[in-house]
């Protein structure tokens, strides 16, 4: 990470530099391993009153860590570690909206098939309208209903006014579900 200082009335030493350039290493690391990012930094002074501002630009977002303490290097750990929380945040964002569910053809090995595979079954789905008006019937009119050739059939029952589910099972008999 390339990093750029401007000091109003400041000076760093060059030990303070080496501690300072460590932390904004795991930033870097944070952001970006493969791109090279740049941080400013702003440090000034005001009645005994050191603050750090640290702006770093990743993915057209503009990250800023400010800090203020009596010690520099304290005001300047508490503006990066602001900023190491923001990267974390924004890092995580981009993650989760640049994830694509992997294909299965990527995903499995590529064997030779061992068993003829069977062919697909199609499925029909056959949708209700619910806010069709209806009136309602008794069991023996669902009855007449099914020998259409559905195999089920929902309606309001004209006794209960219950909404009641006939259905045809495998053997040719009916199922009655009540609600």
């Amino acid at each position: 990470m390339k990093i750029t200082y401007t000091g109003r009335q400041v000076e760093l030493a060059p030990a303070q530099l080496k501690k300072i350039e460590g932390r904004f290493a795991k930033v870097g690391k944070l952001l970006d391993g493969r791109e090279q990012s740049e941080a400013h930094v702003v440090l000034s002074l005001e009645r005994h009153l050191h603050q750090a501002e640290v702006t770093v630009n990743y993915h057209n977002h503009e990250l800023v860590g400010i800090g203020s303490n009596v010690d520099l290097t304290a005001a300047i750990h508490a503006a990066i570690e602001k900023l190491e929380k923001q990267s974390i945040k924004v890092r995580a964002k981009w993650r989760d909206t640049q994830r694509t569910p992997r294909k299965e053809a990527a995903t499995a090995p590529t064997e030779p098939a061992a068993e003829p595979e069977e062919p697909e079954i199609q499925r029909h789905v056959n949708r209700i309208n619910h806010h069709e008006r209806r009136k309602p019937m008794t069991l023996e009119e669902a009855l007449l209903e099914m020998e259409k050739g559905a195999d089920y059939l929902v309606y309001r029952d004209a006794e209960t006014s219950r909404v009641a589910v006939l259905v045809r099972r495998r053997d040719g008999n009916f199922d009655l579900i009540e609600a």
